[in-house]
């Protein structure tokens, strides 16, 4: 029949199940679930009814009621699908950004954290918190942004519980109460060797160094290794840290007397360790079953396989030959955290707590 026309353009379907798709693709169901709710059921309504009038047809200048609905349908199905678009795209800029940043903060933090061996702080946390960021990327690099950056905001928050934990179980590096005292026990010693034109020996947790002064002036300073827990506050016997405090050398053990190179052992526990051991106890600092322990010396290596001391101080065989040679009994040494401000634990602390704060 010449001049009329199906009752709806085969085009505008078209168009509708398009939009229908690309709703389901930008996740509609979830992100806008009324909006899609009420499309879906729009166009299936509308659907059926053109299936039951496929055989009609109309002239031109006849109103078509479907035509139009499925026009208002497509102009909102379309404005959906633009502003889901939109939302997708500032998604997608956010997780990138979070993401990112995030690898960054915790690349740099896991350099801090090795710089000083802080890793005994913190045990496994930092396994896990890599674990949560590499799901993270994984989320993004599949077009889930929404999971992307709820994985990223987890693993920000185990970074800055991370940061505070170091800086409860380390602050002290950074306390200026705490640096004086250790300062005026180095002076202490420094004044000793000057006053008895004797050989003293100073060590620093924190740079990680052995100095040894002669008649008041320093003649010498070696790299040391720690304990496995070295930078940490000795409490008791295996817990694999470094006491602090002035000490002497009561037995200086040469080939054949000690299962290292040679070994300079100090009257650990003094009386003042002793002391604190106590009031640790008693507070429940520490538990009731714990020893103080003991054995704690300056020695070189038994072997490459034993390059791990337990709470001593170890130097290389042919530093300790160097030492052994110069110290005797009596010798005082004075072991403390940290001779500066400026040392490296408190500078490491200073950049994560930036960072915490910038995140």
């Amino acid at each position: 029949m010449a001049g009329c026309v199906p009752a709806v353009p085969p085009e505008l379907i078209v168009a509708l199940d398009a939009i229908d798709h690309d709703l389901i693709a930008l996740g509609a169901p979830q992100a806008a679930p009324e909006e899609y709710a009420y499309f879906a059921r729009q166009w299936v309504s509308l659907r059926a009814r053109v299936h039951a009038d496929d055989d009609l047809i109309r002239w031109p200048w006849e109103s078509n009621d479907i035509e139009e609905e499925l026009r208002r349908l497509q102009r909102e199905g379309g404005t959906t699908v633009v502003r889901l678009n939109e939302r997708r795209s500032r998604q997608r800029s956010t997780a990138e950004s979070t993401v990112t940043r995030l690898e960054q903060r915790f690349l740099a933090m896991a350099s801090q954290v090795q710089s000083f061996d802080g890793r005994v702080a913190l045990g496994e946390k930092p396994v896990q918190t890599d674990l949560l960021i590499k799901q993270a990327r994984l989320f993004f690099e599949q077009k889930d942004y929404a999971r992307s950056i709820q994985a990223a905001e987890q693993a920000s928050h185990a970074l800055r519980i991370q940061t505070t934990a170091l800086t409860q179980e380390l602050g002290r590096y950074a306390d200026d109460r705490q640096l004086r005292q250790w300062q005026a026990m180095v002076k202490q010693t420094v004044d000793w060797s000057r006053t008895h034109q004797s050989t003293a020996i100073v060590v620093s947790k924190a740079d990680r160094e052995l100095t040894l002064y002669k008649n008041g002036r320093r003649v010498l300073s070696y790299p040391v290794r720690l304990g496995f827990n070295g930078i940490r506050e000795k409490l008791f016997q295996g817990d694999g840290a470094t006491p602090e405090g002035r000490y002497r050398v009561i037995d200086a053990r040469g080939a054949g007397q000690t299962q290292f190179y040679r070994a300079l052992v100090l009257d650990y526990p003094n009386t003042e360790d002793r002391r604190r051991f106590r009031m640790a106890k008693q507070s429940g600092k520490i538990a009731l079953t714990k020893n103080i322990g003991g054995q704690i010396e300056i020695h070189g290596v038994e072997s490459e396989l034993m390059a791990q001391t337990l709470g001593c101080i170890m130097l290389d065989n042919r530093h300790m030959a160097e030492l052994f040679a110069r110290v005797s009994s009596g010798t005082p040494v004075t072991i403390v955290g940290a001779l500066t401000g400026s040392n490296s634990i408190a500078l490491a602390l200073s950049q994560l707590a930036d960072q915490k704060d910038k995140t």
